[in-house]
């Protein structure tokens, strides 16, 4: 797991940035039906081989610290409470352009390091908030569109969302899909749904949210992830974070493995976004090397992965002031928002 020189884990400065370009967006292909149903999935094969990454992959000390700064740089930070407020959310984005106390970024001396989160994810209501509380930070703000969570407004209801979190300035946005077109394998219905919505958001990047607690089935999340990518996904997404079971490490290798699979058959990058439940520093790096072990490096940057989070910034700055002092400090030490 571990790199020859830690720092190398840490997002790189601006001018190595420019040597590995962004990826460009899924543009997306016609729906293959015969691909889709072709998809098996051996699910005591998937559990084995996720119970294996806590034991396998160990990373201690300096280590830890530069996979943990690398998390914080992969991080959607993240506030989706019906009792949010503009005070809440600029606090949100005061946190997210310095996520890691400078305290601490000296003492590691990494103060020189571009330490900020992927984006901020909020709310429609909140978008014109949170881009004028990040403006020239360069941080991009992610809109939850389409009905969220459940998704089952009137379609055209939902693409007016989209469309109107987009003029507000949303950069990103995070759309769900309608479950019951994945549990009844009606596969052209969920097409032409997420590729609607991907016209929707012009520019804007479109994550897809599987919402695989609700999707019953390893295989059936497989179909959807592949199913979203044809469609022009940019990114496929475990959950909402409001289901009864949201990312898991079994699900997060069934979707890596589907993005693979779509990379070799297409030639298109993909990103991945676990979220909902993810709340351990141990736990980030746990999908951390599950994406270095399936995916590759190339993943390990915000533009193909994304942890999708409110709280986990919080145990992973705790973890870091333990690198430091040798002590942890209590959490109201480490405020989001």
């Amino acid at each position: 797991m571990p790199d020859p020189v830690p720092a190398r884990l840490i997002t790189p400065s601006p001018a190595a940035s420019l040597e590995v370009p962004v990826a460009p967006r899924n543009p997306g292909m016609p729906l293959q039906l015969e691909w889709v149903e072709e998809v098996r999935v051996n699910r005591s094969a998937v559990e084995r081989r996720a119970a294996t990454l806590r034991t396998r992959r160990t990373v201690k000390q300096a280590w830890q610290a530069a996979w943990l700064l690398r998390a914080v740089t992969l991080m959607d930070l993240t506030t989706l409470s019906g009792d949010d407020t503009p005070g809440r959310v600029r606090r949100l984005c005061a946190k997210a352009r310095v996520p890691v106390r400078r305290d601490l970024l000296d003492a590691m001396g990494a103060a020189h390091l571009p330490i900020r989160v992927g984006a901020v994810c909020v709310y429609h209501a909140f978008v014109e908030t949170a881009v004028v509380a990040l403006e020239g930070s360069g941080i991009p703000v992610a809109a939850v569109s389409t009905g969220f969570p459940a998704g089952l407004s009137p379609l055209a209801e939902r693409l007016g969302e989209i469309r109107a979190s987009v003029a507000a300035g949303a950069e990103e946005i995070d759309v769900v899909i309608t479950r019951a077109h994945a549990l009844t394998e009606n596969w052209r219905a969920l097409y032409d749904e997420v590729r609607a919505m991907r016209e929707a958001c012009g520019d804007a990047h479109i994550k897809t949210i599987l919402a695989t607690g609700e999707l019953a089935t390893l295989r059936t999340v497989a179909r959807a992830s592949l199913v979203c990518m044809m469609a022009g996904a940019d990114f496929i997404k475990t959950s909402t974070g409001k289901e009864g079971v949201n990312a898991t490490l079994p699900v997060g290798l069934v979707m890596a493995r589907a993005i693979r699979d779509y990379r070799e058959r297409t030639g298109h990058l993909v990103g991945l976004k676990p979220a909902g439940g993810i709340r351990a520093a141990r736990e980030a790096l746990d999908w951390l090397a599950l994406v270095k072990d399936e995916l590759g490096d190339r993943w390990l940057r915000p533009d193909l992965f994304r942890f999708g989070a409110s709280s986990l910034l919080n145990d992973i700055e705790r973890q870091l002031e333990h690198f430091v002092t040798g002590r942890y400090s209590a959490a109201h030490r480490h405020p989001v928002a």
